[in-house]
């Protein structure tokens, strides 16, 4: 059976390089004499693996020694919880720039007094609001971003101003493109878009964050974590050995997240480039804003949207819906997305058009 173009939002396609080392190493894994998924957590051969994972991460993202790096399962949308209960005393700011930032402001206001400073809600989110120094409170606790939006296709070029601590979602841009980790007081991310499979959320936290709180639950706390090495029960430890593989494909295939930003650079440059000048396909996000991630585009006609997503799929270009609050389309081309997909994508588009324009 022939792999097709794998467009979705997350879970996302896996680097064939990483897949291919995975089936080769799972009956077994090195000369353990068992898969991944049946050693226990606490093992020499585990303890290395996940070892190997922190190690990795940290030398890619150039994160510093004053951070500590965990792996917390629930995903990414258990931080919008965990963050406020673990940071949160006296109150929070969010910029809010899409659906994801919206759920983080309910759970948020659950557990501390929450303020949108900010917000594009009122145009339809097609753009990452401007935000200078007198809308930040000295006095609250940390302002909260969605850094790129995966459903409206926007991102951050620039962050906000530096006058409390950045808290950062960074699910659907990771390892994308180098990042200043030092500009942020925490950032996480779940895996399952540019990381490995679904399954385990990476948090990054400055370590003076991070207090002991006996009222927090045990597993609520990020204390529990970066005192047990993440290994306070066990992990999904399959997760975490895609994980480091992926990592391991960044640093030896790719070259590192400077060569990985020119290659995503370079896909998502062809894709916008194509709906700008085409008489058919438009995206909506202000062009200052675009990420370069997930592309979103419209034919101004629902209908002949779902004729293009149903046509696509007998391409093998799958996964192509919109989201279902906005529609549409949406190509998601995470770093395993090959620069042959983005183009078998255009092609497709191309042929399209001269039917339907």
């Amino acid at each position: 059976m022939a792999r097709v173009y794998n467009f979705s939002s997350g879970p996302a396609m896996q680097p064939e390089w990483v897949l291919k080392r995975a089936k080769e190493e799972m009956l077994e894994y090195g000369t353990s004499g068992q898969s991944v998924m049946e050693m226990s957590h606490r093992s020499a051969d585990f303890l290395a693996i996940i070892e190997s994972c922190k190690n990795n991460l940290r030398e890619l993202m150039d994160i510093p020694d004053d951070y500590e790096v965990l792996f917390v399962p629930g995903g990414a949308s258990l931080q919008f919880s965990m963050i406020p209960m673990n940071l949160a005393k006296n109150k929070v700011q969010i910029i809010n720039t899409g659906e994801w930032t919206k759920k983080a402001y309910i759970e948020h206001k659950k557990i501390v007094p929450t303020e949108i400073i900010a917000s594009s809600e009122k145009d339809g989110f097609t753009y990452i609001p401007d935000v200078d120094e007198t809308m930040i409170d000295p006095a609250a606790d940390y302002l909260y971003i969605c850094q790129n939006n995966t459903i409206y296709g926007s991102r951050y070029h620039q962050l906000p101003p530096d006058v409390i601590p950045l808290v950062a979602d960074l699910s659907s841009m990771i390892l994308s493109e180098p990042i200043d980790v030092r500009k942020y007081g925490l950032l996480f991310a779940g895996a399952q878009k540019n990381m490995g499979p679904a399954g385990i959320c990476v948090v990054v936290i400055k370590k003076d964050l991070i207090k002991k709180n006996e009222e927090l639950a045990t597993m609520l706390s990020y204390y529990t974590y970066a005192t047990n090495g993440s290994l306070f029960n066990t992990p999904p430890t399959y997760t975490l050995y895609i994980c480091d593989l992926v990592f391991q494909w960044l640093k030896t295939e790719i070259g590192g997240l400077q060569n990985m930003k020119k290659i995503n650079e370079e896909k998502a440059g062809l894709l916008y480039d194509f709906i700008d000048q085409s008489q058919l396909f438009s995206n909506y996000i202000n062009k200052r804003d675009r990420s370069i991630m997930n592309v979103t585009f419209v034919t101004g006609n629902p209908e002949l949207d779902k004729q293009f997503i149903a046509q696509a799929k007998e391409k093998a270009l799958v996964n192509l819906g919109g989201h279902k609050t906005i529609g549409g389309m949406r190509a998601s081309i995470y770093n395993a997305m090959p620069l042959a997909g983005v183009h078998a994508l255009i092609e497709f588009m191309k042929e399209f058009e001269v039917k339907h324009g």
